[in-house]
C-alpha cells in the first residue's frame, strides 16, 4: 500500500491539474513560510 499511495499522490498525472500530480497542489506542508 505505501508504494501505491506514493504513486497515487506524487507521480500520477491528473487531468484536472493539467497533468500535474496531486502533490503539486500542496504548499507549505510544514507551516514554514520561507
Amino acid at each position: 500500500l505505501p508504494h501505491w499511495l506514493n504513486h497515487y499522490n506524487r507521480t500520477r498525472p491528473h487531468s484536472s491539474l493539467g497533468g500535474q500530480p496531486p502533490i503539486s497542489r500542496v504548499h507549505n506542508v510544514r507551516g514554514q513560510d520561507i
